[in-house]
């Protein structure tokens, strides 16, 4: 799966968040509570991991994402990006300071998850 590589390059924290409800307006973040926060080493190897995700098909849900990735600089002010994943459609969708519009948008597989 292709993150915008700019972003993953100067990311320093990523935010995992168990999101609650869509957001109401369209590029606002996912509403949410964060439950683990990696930096470093950490946060580089998960990046590569969501990098590996192979494409998928989609499948039909609506898009009922459960869980997102916040992606933040050392500033740490708004999100580079945040991912949200659907693991019934394998549709992630992309919003942030750094995400180009080719990539709000993707399809990937997850194995393991409800619908793979």
């Amino acid at each position: 799966m292709q993150l915008p590589a700019e972003a993953v390059a100067t990311t320093v924290l990523l935010e995992v968040v168990r999101i609650s409800e869509l957001p109401t307006k369209r590029g606002d973040p996912y509403p949410g509570r964060a439950g683990v926060h990696w930096i470093g080493s950490e946060a580089a190897s998960v990046l590569a991991l969501i990098e590996s995700l192979p494409g998928s098909e989609q499948h039909r849900c609506g898009f009922s994402p459960g869980w997102s990735v916040r992606a933040y600089a050392d500033t740490l002010d708004l999100a580079l990006f945040e991912a949200a994943f659907c693991f019934r459609c394998h549709e992630v969708r992309m919003h942030g300071t750094a995400v180009p519009p080719a990539l709000a948008t993707r399809r990937c597989h997850v194995v393991g998850c409800a619908g793979a």
